[in-house]
């Protein structure tokens, strides 16, 4: 189904004529007054052109919506899992800002509709330049934060009649559960769910165009859209690392098509699938590999259940990348400047999840949700790997979550949970993690 509904903040109609009447007010001449034009003729014809009326405005609507999220965690483990055992036991909190996304919804003019998101993980990202004493007076630049700032949405709507729309710019891929459910009161959990964010770039946003039909209770979404750049594939996060965000210009000489098909039969029920082709060559930095072809496959399934007291949701993922050892052998080659993993991509994928939770409250407290809530997780990017690649079990993963979950008024959350992931080799250490994240919605 279609991305579920944001609250909005509106800013009135009227606010942008007005404005713009007060402008034209202020930046006329001080000197030419209505009192002087008798006193001074001449200048009563500048007035009369300084005060023509000015063009009719069209109408015009902006909304503000948008989201954050806070986390405090405590990992029973290190972050290096490479090591013999795997992660190293370590006790340690880690606080972030996990995001800030603040979206504008507009129409324009013609019935045209615009949409713009930012998104600011971790704080964003900064960089000053400092008079360092210390190191005989020079100046250096240094990095102050290392998040990321991201340009998620930028697109633009056309509606024709009820059932049919057209969008064209920058929007989410119409794949996985998270395309439409990804604000952090859609789902339960300390955060996303790691399979879907880890096996394909998690809450995925391309350049291209879109076609929506949509007969109630049927919807169905036809994208295309840039492809991956094979370049950055890898064993711990298969094709997601191929997202297109190393390079200024996006390339495009290979395309991707996106299906994708929901049906909701009754008020809180909805399910659907959807279909990811396209190849993956034309878009690496070099041309590399001219005259090979590495289609990628996607194929997924999901469904969500909010029945009043209990609400639940999953998905499960799977992929294909064909010529997969081959994109491998040739990443080996690329130069340590792309900044690439440069590790071996297995022929699949697979991930698949579900949360489930059930409000504990009375019926009396409607606005509050108390929800004791548990996911289960499992997903590995190394599902099945070609003759020559070694099936590596650390990349197996199996993640059990439990907690609580609380909602005010579909708003305000906190969420208090544990975790504990396994991998698909019993000498792996297993890793914990307690943790709890707030945040807002608007």
């Amino acid at each position: 189904m279609p991305p579920s509904p944001r609250p909005r903040l509106p800013i009135p109609r009227w606010s942008v004529p007005v404005l713009a009447v007060a402008l034209a007010g202020g930046l006329a001449s001080p000197g030419v007054r209505a009192a002087d034009a008798g006193a001074h003729p001449e200048q009563a014809g500048a007035c009369a052109c300084a005060a023509a009326p000015l063009k009719a405005t069209p109408p015009f609507a902006l909304s503000v919506s948008g989201y954050g999220e806070l986390a405090f965690l405590f990992h029973d483990h290190g972050p290096d899992r490479t090591g013999e055992g795997g992660a190293p036991p370590d006790r340690r909190f880690v606080f972030d800002q996990v995001r800030f996304v603040a979206g504008l919804e507009g129409e324009i003019v013609g019935g045209i509709e615009f949409e713009a998101e930012v998104e600011f993980e971790h704080g964003g990202t900064g960089v000053s330049m400092e008079l360092e004493y210390e190191e005989f007076g020079e100046f250096e630049q240094e990095v102050e934060r290392g998040g990321e700032v991201q340009l998620e949405e930028l697109y633009v709507k056309k509606e024709f009649g009820e059932h049919v729309s057209l969008k064209a710019g920058r929007f989410y891929v119409a794949v996985g559960q998270l395309y439409a459910a990804h604000r952090p009161t859609d789902y339960l959990g300390l955060l996303r769910p790691e399979g879907e964010v880890t096996a394909i770039p998690g809450v995925w946003d391309e350049m291209g165009i879109e076609l929506a039909v949509e007969f109630r209770p049927v919807r169905a979404v036809v994208q295309v859209v840039n492809g991956l750049d094979s370049s950055g594939f890898g064993s711990d996060a298969w094709v997601a690392s191929g997202h297109q965000q190393r390079f200024e210009l996006i390339q495009a000489r290979s395309l991707a098509v996106v299906g994708r098909v929901d049906v909701a039969p009754a008020p809180g029920i909805s399910a659907g699938a959807s279909v990811y082709y396209g190849d993956t060559v034309g878009n690496r930095p070099k041309p590399d590999m001219e005259g090979i072809a590495a289609p990628l496959l996607i194929l997924d399934g999901h469904f969500s259940l909010d029945l009043g007291r209990i609400r639940a949701r999953g998905s499960l993922v799977w992929g294909r990348l064909e010529g997969a050892e081959t994109v491998s052998e040739y990443n080996r080659r690329l130069s340590n400047e792309l900044d690439v993993a440069r590790t071996a991509v297995a022929d699949q994928a697979l991930a698949a999840w579900l949360d489930v939770g059930v409000n504990v409250l009375p019926r009396a407290l409607a606005i509050h949700r108390l929800e004791p809530f548990g996911r289960l997780e499992r997903y590995d990017t190394m599902f099945r790997v070609g003759p020559d690649t070694f099936d590596n079990p650390r990349y197996d993963r199996t993640v059990l979550s439990a907690g609580a979950a609380y909602t005010y008024r579909d708003a305000v959350f906190a969420r208090l949970a544990w975790s504990r992931r396994s991998f698909g080799e019993p000498s792996l250490r297993p890793e914990t993690t307690v943790g709890l994240t707030t945040g807002f919605t608007f």
